[in-house]
Parts: C-alpha cells; sequence; structure tokens
C-alpha cells in the first residue's frame, strides 16, 4: 500500500473508532508506530483535528467535522483541478464552465495554510498561454503514452527528464533537460526547461518527446521570469 492509501485507511479506522491507541492502529496499518505517528502529523497538517492523549485509557481521537474533501487533496489534484478549470474558461460555451471556477475558488479558501503555500509555489510554474493556432494544431501528433507519468514525477519530485526530440525541422536529439514549467496552449502543452548541455532555456512540445525516462538527478526550480521571452505571452494559472 502506497503513502496516501494507508493514510486514507488510517483515516477510516480512525472515523470507525471513537479512540484508538498507537499500538493498535499500527498492527491493523502493518506498519510500525513511528510511521502511525509521522502520519498523524502529515494528516494534521492537512487540515485533521487529531488530538491524542496518553496514559491509561489514552488514545487518538479524529473530529470527524473535519472529515472534508479539501483535507484529502493533495498540491498536485488541486493544480489538476485548477488547470481543468482553466481550459474551460478557454471555452466558455461548454456547460457548467462558470460553476467549475465557483468550484475551485470554494477548495481554495478552506486549504491549510502549508497547503496554500504549497499550491502557490506550484502556481508559478504552469503557465497558460493562448490557443494553439490552427496551423500549429495541423503539425501535432500522437503523445508517447509513458510521457505523462514520467513528466509529472520529475516535475514535482524536482528530477531531470531525459527524453529524444525532434524539432520542427525533423532534426532528432537526446536531451537531459530541468522541467521547471509547464506551459499550455490549449490543446497542447509544453515543457518549459533548462537545456544544461546548451546552458539556455528551451521549451519541448508534448508530441515531439518520445522515450521519456526520469534522471535520479535533482534540480532546485527556477522563478520562471528568469527564461525570458519563452514565456512571454503566458499568464501563470491562477494568482493567489
Amino acid at each position: 500500500m502506497d503513502v496516501n492509501g494507508r493514510r486514507e485507511e488510517l483515516v477510516g479506522l480512525l472515523r470507525r473508532r471513537n479512540n484508538a491507541t498507537a499500538d493498535e492502529l499500527a498492527r491493523e496499518l502493518g506498519v510500525s508506530v513511528r510511521t502511525v505517528f509521522r502520519d498523524l502529523d502529515a494528516m494534521r497538517t492537512r487540515g485533521f483535528a487529531i488530538d491524542g492523549t496518553v496514559g491509561r485509557g489514552g488514545g487518538v481521537q479524529l473530529d470527524p467535522t473535519t472529515v472534508l474533501l479539501t483535507t484529502q487533496l493533495t498540491t498536485e489534484e488541486i493544480v489538476a483541478l485548477l488547470l481543468s478549470v482553466a481550459l474551460l474558461r478557454a471555452a466558455p460555451w461548454l456547460p457548467f464552465a462558470a460553476r467549475a471556477q465557483e468550484a475551485v475558488a470554494k477548495v481554495e479558501r478552506v486549504l491549510p495554510a502549508a497547503s496554500v503555500r504549497e499550491l502557490r509555489r506550484m502556481l508559478q510554474r504552469v503557465l497558460i498561454g493562448e490557443p494553439a493556432p490552427a496551423v500549429t494544431l495541423s503539425t501535432a501528433g500522437p503523445v508517447d503514452p509513458k510521457l505523462l507519468e514520467v513528466f509529472e514525477r520529475c516535475f514535482n519530485g524536482g528530477h531531470v527528464l531525459r527524453f529524444g526530440y525532434t524539432d520542427r525541422e525533423g532534426r532528432r536529439t537526446r536531451r537531459r533537460v530541468e522541467p521547471h514549467g509547464l506551459l499550455v496552449r490549449a490543446p497542447l502543452w509544453y515543457i518549459i526547461a533548462w537545456d544544461s548541455a546548451r546552458d539556455a532555456p528551451r521549451t519541448f512540445r508534448m508530441d515531439r518527446i518520445r522515450a521519456p525516462r526520469v534522471d535520479e538527478a535533482t534540480f532546485v526550480p527556477r522563478p520562471l521570469r528568469a527564461f525570458g521571452d519563452v514565456c512571454l505571452g503566458a499568464e501563470p494559472l491562477r494568482k493567489t
């Protein structure tokens, strides 16, 4: 069971029991007591009201009124919602587009402070530009099925990304880049990256990338303003 799955199971255990000891929770989950305490601290950071008492008759209690959808959303999931809303705004004739914006605004208002700070940092790395012109769409091809998973891992975890790339002239190269940002020109998207071999910023269109893989080398995200003209004409996903 992964971390998120285990913590969801932990919430379920606390909801079903009025009072449970850390030892009991550890046995139920098949983990150490130390891991239980670490999970409880992480859940408190995400907004769950969890109390604990020591000694005979003591245990862990969860305030059930804090078990809200918003406290269980990860930063990446909230960014996904915001990105979906941004794409809906680009097509305002679609049903429920305005309602989607209102719903996401409610989610943001009740986020724990730590999640808000993390969300702001993430949103500054996602830019929305004008929709892709018809002439660009006419050249779009299929996307490597591995790209989404590999890109998300590198983008979220600060890992270097390796891939093969075919440019607009048909030239093929191997690239090793730091994925600092994401640029969306619906329905296309581009990786905003620093190409260390060329010591310069570059953008890479999704459908021109092949055989992507994660490099275990890491990097610290740079502010996208350092990328100059690469980001010209695009705005952060949401200013919060």
